[in-house]
């Protein structure tokens, strides 16, 4: 019995990739790739409108990024997907991604045949991530509290600890409300905590403030 055909949408800032991505699907059957964009906002107005079942997304983009693009997709409610593929590996963008509600990440350099393995899981709604993601993950969860924040983690930190809403930190620092809120998920995990208050009453017990 012939697998369905899968249809895909690429959304990468770097025309070379794609058309490498579009060729590689091109040359497989059992995919159909619906269409590209160039960053992230392109992307979901390309999603809406193609309905693919997955959504290959790179995550580092002018324009619009990723991370955003996966909370506007899930926001809508569409049914697509998202498979994260990109060269970025550390816990400041596989962890936002993933709680974004990505259903997986890969990485730029995986073999052919697990990128096609991984998109086919991805539409049938399977989890699927590198291994290099899933053991970072893995160390994540079994020593909480003790993960060094990200730069921009510690400026939102810094803004919280100024009694700055999340709006308002949004628009200091040219990012969306989601990805505010994404960042003060993840403090609040490296932390130990479970709210602003703790944050910062942590961040400056541990020198983290000053």
């Amino acid at each position: 019995m012939a697998e369905r055909t899968v249809t895909l949408l690429i959304v990468d800032d770097h025309p070379v990739v794609r058309d490498g991505l579009r060729g590689m699907f091109a040359s497989s059957s059992g995919f159909e790739v619906l269409g590209e964009a160039a960053n992230g906002a392109e992307g979901v107005a390309l999603a809406a409108r193609l309905d693919p079942d997955v959504v290959l997304m790179d995550l580092r983009m002018p324009g619009g990024g990723g991370v955003d693009a996966i909370s506007e997709l899930i926001r809508r409610g569409l049914r697509c997907k998202v498979l994260v593929l990109t060269t970025y590996d550390t816990d400041s963008d596989t962890l936002p991604a993933i709680e974004a509600g990505a259903t997986g990440y890969l990485l730029k350099d995986a073999p052919r045949d697990e990128l096609f393995t991984a998109v086919r899981a991805a539409a049938e709604g399977r989890t699927v991530l590198s291994p290099a993601v899933a053991s970072r993950l893995v160390s994540r969860v079994r020593a909480p509290g003790n993960e060094p924040l990200s730069g921009r983690e510690r400026e939102v930190l810094r803004l919280v600890a100024k009694g700055t809403s999340n709006r308002e930190i949004a628009s200091v620092l040219f990012i969306s409300e989601a990805t505010v809120k994404t960042h003060l998920t993840h403090i609040y995990g490296k932390l130990g905590v479970k709210d602003r208050a703790a944050a910062v009453a942590v961040a400056y017990d541990r020198g983290i403030l000053g």
